[in-house]
């Protein structure tokens, strides 16, 4: 076993929320629980006791919890969570109305929105009524075409109060990205702003949000907030009020809607890179519950902290960020470029707003070290006591430059799920040591496991990664699935009754997680399996390097690694360069990591969310069509690769 970068110090293990959570578990049923792997294990070989004793735990609000924990927990897709519970989303979100901070709302040119609990609350008891009275009620569709601010933040929790499905995207999104999405589920309500901030730009949204209300049939009002101007002119968009205008001022209470557990709460999105993205249904209950569980027990969250994390509104880690406030804690929500106006933007951020749990991209921490900033010197963190990453793999190297350059004493969590279950299958522990390179444990009550290719449990072994028990956020299914045919493809094709979530990872020797890449993404060089991970680790280390995209080429009856490039400004591919790369590939992989062709690009293609797009570049090198670049944030990335003649030689 390897030693460990961090541990906790007993004082904060006693003090944890997973402590009391361990000793309620020990008085509850007569256990002797003392540390996470026991607490793991009886989470779930109890499964039910476990969710039932986290809805106790976490205080979580309903007029109804119902006898039955689980039905037909047999299957899956197929079983449900607490069928007969009634519970409202927004009202657990808004459980406190104190003059506590609640959430502070912060643009890239330093304009700062603070509102209490109370604040909040009133602001979306004013939206919830407009609503209603439009006739916005259970299962209708209100979308955000939206910046990260408080404002899509309140609409979000109006229209959840009533019973409605929200979904947004951030207002980068081009118009047939949009159309992709929103066109699926049909709206009544969208909310949007008149344009944004981005890397010191001024982008006005107003056209293109004329142009979505227009290709939206169903589509009753366009609700319009300032962003950009105090007053600005809508006058171009159909059906459209502005903010003020819309909101009734005079409403005080919420009605909340007391629904079912699995009442659709989210329509999420895959990335849609190999066709139109799926559309996701996540329930009220199971989001809830399972946020609840991972903030308290995995994060410590508590009413006393400042959560951060660097995201937008079209990726699964804001709807995260808000169930903060269901514990109480306050929220630091940002939206513009974390490099704007320099690099330091968001620690300065961090500084001044006394961050406790701070959360961002792997990639985002990698830039910060090539980038050449040390936060720990140039910043008051005292406050912070966490770091989150998720978005890819964070690299051992991020490890060691978070330890060295940001701050000794804290808890690093890089956790792994995704949108296909809005929370994680790996994280955080605050009772548990940080280990170079590795997710800390898998998630309470998430049976996940590793498979080999025949579809057996490993450890210390590379395979899919599964979850062989139902658990609370599996998606209701997907929209308009009839008989679930697609749902069913996505997850449980191939093992029977288990769900395979694309992810191609290992077990370690101290019961953490290390994830290699997407499964569907491995390379098979001579019918060798390597996760592409296992590569950019090794690139990163490379100074000239600031970001790596790997796949496999078709190659004389074989399958050969070709490494794409983009180096630093005024960098070039020299050939010893590429010697560089493969000798530092080589001394820590094997000859079979080695790519067989280096080439430099001038920039590498990325979803709306920020992930590189390994299956599309393979698709495009092949000659073989990529069905919807609108999923892309730069298609015209994907139009380099086309077109590189290196492709075609030994």
């Amino acid at each position: 076993m390897q030693q460990p970068l961090w541990v906790p110090g007993t004082s904060s293990i006693q003090a944890s929320q997973l402590n009391a959570f361990m000793a309620l578990v020990n008085q509850r049923y007569q256990t002797q629980i003392s540390n996470y792997a026991d607490l793991y294990a009886w989470s779930i070989e109890n499964n039910q006791e476990f969710w039932e004793l986290v809805w106790e735990f976490s205080g979580l609000v309903a007029s109804d919890q119902g006898s039955q924990v689980l039905e037909n927990p047999e299957q899956m897709p197929g079983a449900r969570w607490f069928p007969e519970a009634r519970l409202n989303f927004a009202e657990n979100l808004l459980r406190f109305r104190d003059d506590r901070q609640a959430v502070v709302s912060l643009r890239e040119d330093g304009q700062r929105t603070s509102l209490t609990h109370a604040e909040l609350y009133d602001q979306v008891a004013q939206i919830a009524l407009a609503l209603e009275k439009m006739g916005v009620g259970p299962g209708d569709r209100v979308a955000g075409f939206v910046p990260n601010c408080h404002y899509a933040l309140i609409a979000m929790l109006a229209a959840a109060s009533l019973g409605a499905i929200w979904s947004s995207c951030s207002p980068d999104f081009g118009f047939n990205g949009v159309l992709d999405r929103f066109g699926q589920i049909e709206p009544k309500v969208l909310f949007a702003t008149d344009g944004y901030l981005y890397n010191g730009k001024r982008l006005d949204s107003r056209a293109q949000v004329a142009e979505i209300a227009e290709a939206l049939p169903d589509l009753q009002q366009v609700v319009v907030f300032p962003f950009l101007e105090a007053h600005p002119d809508i006058s171009t968009i159909s059906k459209a009020v502005l903010w003020d205008d819309f909101r009734i001022p005079d409403a005080r209470e919420i009605d909340f809607a007391e629904l079912p557990f699995d009442h659709p709460l989210y329509i999420m999105y895959s990335s849609g890179t190999t066709g139109v993205p799926k559309c996701i249904v996540h329930s009220a209950g199971g989001t809830l519950l399972q946020h609840l569980k991972e903030h308290q027990l995995h994060t410590d969250l508590t009413d006393k902290d400042t959560l951060f994390y660097y995201t937008t509104c079209g990726w699964m880690m804001w709807n995260w960020l808000v169930s903060g406030l269901a514990v109480g804690a306050s929220l630091v929500l940002f939206d513009g470029s974390p490099f704007a106006p320099e690099p330091k933007a968001l620690w300065d951020m961090a500084e001044r707003e006394g961050v406790t749990v701070f959360g961002a991209s792997a990639k985002y921490i990698a830039a910060c070290e090539k980038a050449g900033l040390k936060p720990g010197e140039s910043h008051d963190l005292s406050r912070l006591r966490a770091i989150l990453s998720t978005g890819s793999p964070l690299s051992h190297e991020s490890f060691d430059y978070v330890y060295r350059d940001i701050k000794k004493d804290l808890l690093l969590a890089s956790i792994s799920g995704g949108t296909d279950i809005l929370s994680c299958f790996a994280l955080g522990c605050p009772i548990r040591p940080v280990y170079r390179g590795q997710l800390q444990c898998r998630g309470l009550g998430m049976d996940v496991q590793v498979y080999n290719d025949q579809g057996q449990p490993v450890v210390g072994e590379k395979g899919e990664l599964v979850c062989v028990q139902p658990f609370p956020s599996m998606p209701i299914g997907f929209w308009k699935d009839e008989g679930g045919k697609r749902y069913h493809a996505a997850y449980f094709d191939r093992f029977d009754n288990v769900w395979a979530h694309g992810d191609y990872a290992e077990i370690t020797p101290e019961d953490g997680l290390i994830i290699h890449g997407r499964s569907d993404a491995v390379l098979n060089p001579g019918g060798v399996r390597i996760g592409t991970a296992e590569i950019y680790r090794q690139v990163e280390k490379v100074e000239e390097v600031l970001e790596a995209l790997c796949v496999g080429q078709d190659w004389k009856d074989d399958v050969r690694v070709v490494l794409f490039v983009r180096l630093k400004e005024g960098k070039e591919l020299t050939e010893e360069l590429k010697k560089r790369i493969r000798e530092t590939i080589r001394a820590e992989t094997t000859p079979r990591h080695v790519p067989a062709k280096i080439i430099q690009v001038a920039d590498i293609p990325r979803t709306l969310s920020g992930k590189i797009v390994e299956l599309a570049v393979r698709e495009i090198i092949h000659g073989r069509p990529v069905k919807n670049q609108d999923a892309l944030a730069n298609p015209e990335a994907l139009e380099l690769f086309a077109r590189l003649e290196e492709l075609n030689q030994d």
